[in-house]
């Protein structure tokens, strides 16, 4: 009905530039294809602050900043149920694509939403309250609110399906891809790389925002088992911003044994993130809950092999390029940091593993299928 010169709105207010995480990265690297790959379509971005230029990919698009910065729920509600329909109707847009799990109830326009995992409904507790109230109020409603709804593993879609009785037939998997930055390091540039960030020394690595879910705490109770184990010089790098709820991160950081051996590096941008990736001995991203896990497929695209949670979408991201752990239980990572540290022919396996299950993902195909997707909410 509408295949030539849509006007195609889209929810953009999580392209941060140096702040970008995972759903920021999906809309990204999905974006810029699509808007490359249809310059006969116009894309009007909405951001709620000032944005940076590198984020307008094509001539197509028209960057407008919507009122107010939506960072709290009331704001929220302010942005997606009143600023948002106002701006529909002003660029006549034809069709909404929100990727960030939250789109408007007041508006007409067909609208495909993104959403990532429903972390909230298995762990309430993990997030702020107001947020949280927010999320378990308002999610079942914008669920079936959506033309289509798109999410990026089977398990997540499984689990809307179950959570909010959305029809499967409603729901689309658009997988995550990882950067083209990972990629297998040369001997050269991984002991650089270990020089700089582990005293020149092997390192498990885990990458992500620190925050309950992401289980932390337990991952440096493993840490302290293998090195009680094993006399070893191994190292643990953790990579990523302190995000909320890090008080028992921070005491176990400061009171637990082999301390010296875990090297804190905070946030990263991607061309340092990959090199840090690239340069580890095995990924360890024991999260109690995911919706895809990223940085899984990121490990894997570097030729290092990981020990991952046996929950959620992760065995599907992994494959049989992981060891898979019950996140809940410190010995069990523990031994197999173990088993993986021990076992060269089993980590050789894993790698070779890996440049089969990386097969699977990529972000232009991540690209065509949420296209797919959208244009499915057209007519």
């Amino acid at each position: 009905m509408l295949a030539e010169g849509m006007r195609i709105a889209v929810n953009t207010r999580l392209l941060l530039k140096g702040k970008l995480e995972g759903i920021g990265w999906f809309t990204y690297q999905t974006l810029e294809r699509i808007v490359k790959a249809h310059p006969e379509h116009e894309f009007i971005f909405f951001f709620d602050r000032p944005y940076d230029p590198m984020f307008v990919f094509a001539p197509n698009v028209t960057p407008v900043v919507v009122a107010p910065p939506a960072r709290h729920p009331i704001l929220f509600y302010l942005w997606f149920e009143w600023s948002i329909p106002l701006m529909l109707r002003k660029y006549k847009a034809d069709i909404f694509l929100s990727t960030d799990s939250f789109l408007s109830l007041r508006t007409k326009v067909p609208t495909l939403v993104v959403i990532h995992d429903l972390a909230f409904e298995h762990y309430p507790g993990h997030f702020v309250f107001s947020q949280r109230l927010y999320w378990r109020n308002y999610s079942p409603l914008f669920a079936k609110k959506a033309k289509r709804i798109a999410t990026v593993s089977s398990f997540s879609k499984q689990d809307i399906i179950k959570h909010y009785g959305i029809n499967a037939d409603n729901i689309d998997v658009v997988y995550n891809g990882a950067h083209d930055e990972y990629r297998p390091l040369s001997h050269d540039e991984r002991e650089e790389v270990k020089k700089k960030y582990a005293d020149g020394c092997e390192y498990f690595v885990f990458a992500g925002a620190l925050h309950p879910r992401k289980n932390i705490v337990n991952m440096l109770k493993a840490f302290v088992e293998f090195k009680k184990r094993q006399h070893t010089n191994m190292k643990f790098v953790i990579v990523g911003r302190l995000a909320w709820k890090y008080d028992e991160v921070e005491q176990m950081k400061a009171e637990m044994q082999f301390k010296d051996d875990v090297k804190w590096v905070g946030y990263m941008n991607v061309d340092e993130l990959s090199k840090v990736i690239g340069g580890a001995y095995a990924l360890v991203y024991t999260s109690l809950f995911e919706g895809f896990g990223i940085p899984i497929l990121e490990a894997l695209q570097c030729d290092v092999p990981a020990i991952v949670s046996n929950t959620s979408s992760m065995p599907e991201v992994a494959g049989d390029a992981a060891l898979l752990v019950d996140p809940a239980d410190p010995q069990d990572i523990a031994a197999k940091m173990h088993s993986l540290y021990k076992d060269e022919a089993l980590r050789n396996r894993l790698v070779i593993n890996a440049r089969v299950q990386i097969k699977k993902f990529s972000w232009d195909a991540s690209a065509q299928k949420l296209w797919a997707s959208l244009m499915k909410c057209i007519g």
